[in-house]
């Protein structure tokens, strides 16, 4: 092809690269641009021509422009003839900052003279998305453990991260059985970061913390002037979650009349606000979560079974801290770590003793437990290693011989244990607690490794009342 049929053809040529492209004159202003640029930036040629090229905001030329010189521009001093690579961001016509990989280069004619310069963007958006990505993937990694901020390196949690790559894969429901401070929110957090919903929500409640007809209101969300005090319409969790998952902890604790409901949720995909009749779609995943043991409530005609089969489709066991004793070690150094960042107290671990100690105690409370007590000696130490007199007292006293829960405990081959003496143990347990603490119920869940609201659920499934004194319950 002769030259001239080239230059007759360039516009042409130019309009089909991917990579946006303009034209500048040497006083800075915009000649030409192609088709590329118009889509990346959304501006049309004739919104841009004769336009500076600063209109771009182009973060790069900060350090190229020059206010005090003879040229606006750095890329048109006399003797430069390199070609100028970066990356930075140009502004669309919509205010929105684009990341691109910038290429510039002097443009000169026959005699050497400068007649303009050209500029090539290419668009690295998704690379810059897939950066971040990478980095904040990284720093959770760095931050919080092995696995999707779960720490352990033992078989048993090994098999435990394996189930949950798979399930989380799958569009069935989950449920995850473990006893309080196991770490069963993990699970389901790492199940939705790792799931087919990642880039949908992830809604969480509390079965457990809420009476029948909040809970309901929760779930199902209400319209204005439902009940007394609804004076706004309230959408629900249901509708937040909506294209996401939705965790449901606690959910032995759920009342027989909303299970009712939330099965007829899991069958049509759809619910009603409460004081409406309208069905409303809800394409949601159920994450659900216990301590209890589902089946021996199923015998005890306090949970459905048909409610059960629908949302124990995938069960994923979660094994207490005594069973995998080889994490403690690694679970006592990740959470000394994050304690020496967070206090800047010069404490470098357990002496001998105390580790023997974390070693043999049955840690009723599990991975909730064991943090708590390594901030507890982080209070009362200052320096060095943390020995057994710097423990909670429970860990201190070698005579303290803590019962094993005896709910929702998952054996070595996998399937459920029978409770035995369940009610007696836990309600025992929870009166100590709280003549222990002279009725405080936070310091209670501390002492027992559990989190408040179990503690208030406790006392509300066993009548203690605070108000009338726990000599009575004592007695009885």
């Amino acid at each position: 092809m002769k030259e001239q049929e080239i230059n007759r053809y360039w516009k042409r040529i130019i309009n089909t690269m991917n990579d946006g492209l303009t034209l500048i004159g040497p006083n800075g202003t915009i000649l030409m641009v192609n088709h590329a640029f118009e889509q990346m930036t959304g501006y049309i040629a004739d919104e841009v021509l004769g336009l500076p090229c600063t209109m771009l905001h182009c973060d790069a030329c900060e350090s190229t422009l020059k206010e005090d010189s003879d040229v606006w521009c750095t890329l048109f001093e006399q003797g430069r003839d390199d070609m100028k690579r970066c990356h930075c961001h140009i502004m669309k016509k919509d205010g929105g900052y684009i990341p691109v990989l910038k290429n510039a280069s002097v443009l000169k004619d026959d005699q050497g003279m400068q007649i303009g310069a050209v500029e090539t963007f290419t668009d690295i958006s998704e690379i810059s998305r897939l950066d971040q990505e990478v980095n904040k993937l990284a720093r959770q990694l760095d931050a919080d453990g092995d696995f999707q901020g779960m720490i352990g390196k033992s078989d048993a949690m090994h098999k435990v991260f394996d189930v949950i790559r798979k399930a989380a894969l799958s569009e069935a429901s989950v449920i995850i059985y473990g006893e309080s401070g196991s770490g069963k929110e993990l699970v389901a957090l790492a199940l939705h970061r790792l799931g087919r919903r990642k880039e949908g929500p992830f809604v969480q409640l509390n079965c457990a913390a809420l009476n029948e007809a909040l809970l309901e209101s929760e779930l199902f969300g209400h319209v204005k002037g439902a009940f007394t005090g609804a004076y706004r319409h309230r959408p629900g969790r249901f509708a937040a979650a909506h294209g996401g998952d939705f965790f449901l902890d606690e959910i032995g604790d759920m009342p027989l009349s909303i299970q009712v409901k939330l099965l007829r949720v899991l069958e049509t995909g759809q619910f009603e606000h409460v004081g409406d009749h309208r069905p409303v779609s809800a394409d949601v995943r159920i994450i659900a979560a216990t301590n209890r043991n589902l089946e021996e409530l199923i015998a005890r005609k306090q949970f459905r079974e048909d409610f059960f089969f629908r949302i124990n489709v995938i069960p994923i066991r979660l094994p207490p801290l005594r069973q995998r004793t080889e994490d403690i070690p690694l679970l006592v150094d990740t959470f000394i770590r994050h304690l020496q960042t967070r206090t800047g107290k010069a404490i470098t671990g357990l002496t001998r003793t105390a580790m023997e100690r974390f070693m043999t105690y049955h840690w009723p409370g599990n991975i909730r437990e064991l943090k708590s007590a390594l901030e507890y000696a982080f209070v009362i130490a200052e320096k060095g290693l943390i020995g057994c007199e710097q423990l909670p007292p429970r860990l201190a006293d070698r005579s303290s011989k803590p019962k094993v829960p005896s709910y929702i405990i998952s054996d070595a081959g996998g399937s459920l244990s029978r409770p035995c003496r369940v009610d007696s143990d836990e309600k025992e347990a929870l009166i100590k607690a709280l003549g222990q603490t002279n009725g405080n119920q936070s310091q209670a869940a501390r002492l027992l490794g559990v989190c408040r609201v179990t503690v208030w659920n406790r006392m509300r499934k066993y009548g203690i009342n605070l108000k009338k004194g726990l000599a009575s319950e004592n007695a009885s």
